[in-house]
């Protein structure tokens, strides 16, 4: 397998070169985009879509279900794991873009990114199956990120020093995933824009491999919105977020290393960065038990001020997308405009953290106008 890192004119930090942020995907890459479209991302949406069918009557059988907690935004127990179909699906359709030659170069870097998804989403398994210790699951998510860092920098020949970013940064996701997989619809939406995000940063920066990392993801997770958003709804369990937080923490990690510019890596992460952040300080300043369940995230006050799982889920999306767009676009425009879209996704960042008080306090002022009719 070659590991041959794409053309790099610009140098970059500590042993790292990085891409042209200006190019946009020529027809060449457009060309790819949409045969991997057709040839990756369209499998793991019919695979996940069909997989379901055969998975949850074995999770019902197994007794794999979710009670509700003083966490959960359901009162109902539903069957959980079916990650399990996702994760079958996201896998085997990028496996098989690997396996066939569709990723020319750069193939022990898909693999490695390949083995990081499987290998959270086992864990994640585990954990839903027969239950694992909150040590053992930190230790074997940091190993995941140490094992995969570790080869990454050999492959791509990026200084050692970044194995304790690469490292901390999957472990990290992986477990944002997991907290932010909370309402209907959320992880599902998360996969999908995330997914299509990464896909296009890997056209614009000539990574196959990137490209079909990141159609597997989007496909899986728009596959699973159907059982998750319908009548019999279903979750993910941790086998599913854990796919979810591994693949896209691998993708980053991957990518970051190959010489992708951070303006196309972080802002599609940066909700749930920002979300996991602020609720952890919050807790941590109130002198509460921060590492208890609990329903303090934003997304979950914004379903507490009147808003749905599905309209919480897309104000997420919503944040996560236009973080994304304009930072890339702002790269694009040069060093005044990438400064001008930092401040402007920080701003987005901060009004999505303030939303649920603003909601609550609009209500009230509604409120107090109707009393007084």
């Amino acid at each position: 397998m070659s590991a041959v890192v794409p053309r790099l004119p610009a140098p970059g930090p500590a042993g790292l070169e990085l891409t042209d942020p200006g190019a946009a995907p020529g027809p060449e890459e457009l060309r790819r985009l949409a045969e991997l479209a057709l040839t990756v991302g369209l499998p793991a949406l019919v695979l996940s879509l069909v997989l379901p069918l055969v998975v949850k009557p074995l999770l019902a059988r197994w007794g794999v279900v979710d009670v509700p907690t003083e966490r959960s935004s359901h009162q109902r127990t539903v069957i959980r794991g079916m990650g399990l179909a996702v994760a079958a699906a996201v896998l085997l359709a990028d496996g098989l873009a690997l396996a066939t030659g569709a990723i020319e170069v750069d193939r022990s870097v898909a693999l490695v990114v390949l083995a990081v998804a499987g290998l959270c989403a086992g864990l994640g398994w585990a954990e839903d199956y027969r239950g694992v210790s909150v040590r053992i699951r930190l230790a074997v998510q940091l190993a995941i990120g140490l094992a995969a860092t570790s080869v990454l920098v050999t492959v791509l020949g990026t200084s050692a020093w970044w194995l304790p970013v690469g490292t901390l940064a999957v472990a990290a996701y992986v477990n944002m995933a997991n907290f932010m997989d909370g309402i209907n619809g959320i992880s599902g939406l998360h996969g999908l824009a995330a997914g299509l995000l990464y896909a296009w940063a890997g056209a614009s920066n000539d990574l196959p491999w990137m490209v079909a990392a990141g159609l597997a993801v989007a496909g899986g997770f728009a596959g699973f919105l159907p059982w998750n958003l319908g009548r019999g709804t279903v979750f993910l369990g941790d086998v599913g977020s854990y796919l979810l937080g591994g693949s896209l923490a691998g993708i980053a990690v991957a990518a970051f290393l190959s010489g992708v510019y951070v303006e196309y890596l972080l802002p599609p992460l940066a909700v749930y960065v920002a979300d996991t952040s602020v609720t952890l300080l919050r807790r941590i300043r109130a002198g509460e038990a921060w590492y208890r369940p609990h329903r303090q995230h934003v997304y979950q006050r914004l379903t507490d001020a009147g808003l749905s799982h599905l309209g919480s889920a897309l104000v997420v999306t919503a944040a996560t997308v236009l973080v994304s767009v304009v930072s890339v676009a702002g790269l694009r425009a040069g060093p005044a405009a990438t400064a001008a879209a930092g401040v402007f996704a920080v701003a987005v960042l901060a009004l999505y953290v303030a939303l649920p008080a603003l909601l609550v306090r609009r209500a009230g002022v509604r409120g107090r106008e109707e009393s007084r009719r």
